[in-house]
């Protein structure tokens, strides 16, 4: 048996060559991202034909992540930053003047727009949610799409996170309590004042919670409860009473956490068609007789899982992308009236998911009893025993990992590694129980999590005790950090991806209207800074206080635009590492954020991480790659 062919760093990590594709209201058009001189932009072409598809942005210096088609056809909107600095602006395109350049209608230095929707019920308008008055605050506007006249709908009173509003016009404000409790209110608009509807239990809810989604009645919000049990159901709140009602549940499974919507809703109406449940993989039941005709259709067209989900208005023209652990987004075009269904296209052409591996879900036992849930990635031609392994921690930490492909993890097994995803305490998708176990655990048992799945890779045989490395970014960077300096021996390596290296300081560092969305998750689960005591007990569980034990070789990324993971973070581990001698990698790049998303940068972070884990687990390396080669991928190959 043998390894399959060495495949580049730059055909894992260059730009799709088509991905996120969404037909239009009319079901006449189909817009989609493709690269630009490197950089996704924004694409559209005729539904029926792709010999007219043209370019319709023109961002030569960040990709484009994501669209949205109006009510009006002339009009496409989508959210830029600038060089992940994470201040979001809306901007328009017109597609009934080709070339013409897209129109910032939030043109404010330093605003963010924080939340954006188009309602059915105000035509030709845009709610958005921005910080424009002050920094710390979110107030509501009414964006008119064709003028760009902005009108503020509800000033902020201080300690609104999020704002709905009903197809009636009458407003809602989500709030955090002092406590941390997760509140609804009902806002007055002639006094400014909130009226308390409903109080969640924060502590229940580390990030948000999810759905929380007017009905499109206006007379009730969709929610992912899990009031008085242990996993998150779908039900209805009655905004006159207060009162919840099942609408969905699963016996096994939570609401999906991410990274795609719980709810499938019609694009204009916003009646409910599926709820999505996540175990191992994705279940979707469909709760609309319509939808589930279609839904029996689509699920014949691949043996992936359904992911993003668009329609026409009239509910017979779809484009469907699917989930893959080997094959990603695979896209498809089914017309429900005539039964035609086609390939779009496939995202990655140039890897063949046969050379890919399966991602394979396993339980690992935590030293407490508790049951760990996985992914598990073995190379592809090998004898899996003996291997090196990477240990890949995901960020949040209120996140999971799922059934997905990965060009990172593909990359690892495709020269010769084991690669093991747990999702340890703290994790969501599990019930409330698995997270709420994380609190006051960070460099505790939730490391300990960490290391048992190591120990269980190794008893089974799986991975070499003395070639085991760890790679994370965001808390999984953090997680790198705490596997040098509280386990320095167990790892081989560690790749630290903007990770927080003092607690204290990178809770102080958040931007300010994220601060105060903090208290039932960074400050329930972690500390309060403000706490002598607590800050102490803060930095003890910070890398920062233990650099004198790194011994492991690290290399440590970071964006200089990040907000949420300052430079600091990492400047400081390094500084450290460099003022007592020892030798770390060390990659900043001055146009990213909190992770790279450039396609260059993505890969001269990776081509770095692909030869610094082959020096010190001995994995292939494929830095020995042809010039000729990479600049063919590049160009486009």
């Amino acid at each position: 048996m043998a390894l399959p062919d060495l495949i580049s760093v730059e055909e894992f990590f260059a730009p799709p060559e088509r991905t996120n594709a969404t037909i239009s209201p009319d079901g006449t058009r189909i817009a989609y991202l493709a690269p630009w001189r490197n950089r996704l932009n924004v694409w559209v072409r005729s539904t029926d034909t792709e010999a007219d598809a043209r370019c319709v942005t023109a961002d030569a210096s960040r990709s484009v992540i994501g669209f949205h088609w109006t009510d009006d056809p002339r009009w496409l909107l989508y959210l830029q930053d600038s060089g992940g600095d994470e201040n979001w602006h809306v901007f328009r395109i017109d597609l009934d003047e080709p070339g013409a350049p897209a129109v910032d209608l939030t043109p404010f230095p330093g605003v963010r727009v924080w939340g954006f929707e188009l309602p059915v019920a105000r035509p030709g308008k845009a709610i958005v949610q921005l910080n424009a008055r002050t920094v710390a605050e979110i107030d509501l506007h009414e964006l008119d799409i064709a003028t760009g006249e902005l009108t503020l709908l509800a000033r902020n009173p201080g300690q609104v996170i999020n704002w709905l509003c009903a197809p009636d016009g009458e407003l809602y404000a989500q709030t955090l309590t002092g406590e941390g409790d997760i509140e609804l209110s009902r806002w007055d608009d002639a006094t400014g004042e909130l009226s308390s509807v409903v109080v969640f239990d924060g502590a229940d809810y580390p990030l948000s919670i999810s759905p929380f989604q007017l009905t499109p009645d206006g007379t009730g919000l969709w929610i992912g409860s899990n009031r008085d049990t242990d996993r998150t159901r779908l039900a209805r709140l009655d905004l006159a009473t207060g009162v919840e009602t099942e609408v969905d549940s699963h016996p096994s499974f939570d609401l999906v956490p991410g990274p795609f919507p719980s709810l499938i809703t019609h694009p204009r109406t916003g009646e409910l068609r599926a709820v999505r449940y996540l175990g191992e993989r994705q279940v979707l039941r469909a709760v609309d007789p319509h939808f589930a005709a279609v839904l029996e259709k689509v699920a014949t067209l691949s043996d992936g899982d359904v992911a993003a989900v668009s329609s026409d208005d009239a509910g017979q023209r779809w484009v469907v992308a699917f989930n893959h652990d080997r094959d990603p987004g695979v896209t498809w075009f089914y017309d429900h009236a005539t039964g035609e269904a086609r390939q779009l296209f496939r995202s990655h052409p140039q890897l063949d998911p046969e050379s890919m591996a399966p991602m394979v879900p396993v339980t690992i036992p935590a030293r407490d009893g508790l049951s760990l849930p996985g992914y598990l990635t073995l190379p592809v031609g090998v004898e899996p025993a003996g291997l090196p392994l990477v240990l890949n921690v995901h960020g949040g930490p209120w996140l999971r990992d799922i059934w997905a492909f990965d060009p990172f993890v593909q990359m690892l097994a495709n020269r010769g590694y084991a690669v093991l995803q747990v999702n340890f305490r703290g994790s969501t998708g599990y019930g409330k129980a698995h997270t709420k176990a994380a609190i006051g655990e960070f460099a505790g048992t939730m490391h300990d999590d960490l290391i048992d799945a190591v120990n269980w890779a190794v008893e089974q045989g799986y991975a070499d005790r003395d070639r085991v490395g760890i790679y994370g970014g965001s808390y999984g960077g953090y997680a790198a950090l705490v596997a040098t300096t509280f386990t320095p021996d167990v790892f081989a390596a560690a790749i630290d991806y903007c990770g927080i290296s003092d607690l204290a300081n990178f809770m102080r560092t958040m931007p300010p209207a994220v601060r105060a969305m903090m208290a039932n998750n960074w400050y329930a689960y972690v500390g309060d800074p403000a706490d002598p005591a607590q800050e102490a007990d803060m930095l003890a569980r910070s890398p920062i206080s233990r650099v004198d034990q790194i011994r492991t070789p690290l290399m440590v990324v970071q964006g200089a635009n990040d907000v949420r993971v300052v430079q600091a973070e990492s400047d400081n581990i390094v500084e450290s590492l460099r003022t007592r001698g020892v030798d770390v990698e060390y990659m900043v790049r001055g146009d990213e954020g909190h992770g790279f998303l450039n396609p260059d940068n993505q890969i001269d972070m990776y081509r770095a991480a692909e030869t610094f884990l082959a020096r010190h687990l001995g994995g292939r390396d494929g830095a020995d790659r042809t010039e000729k080669a990479r600049l063919a991928v590049l160009e486009g190959r």
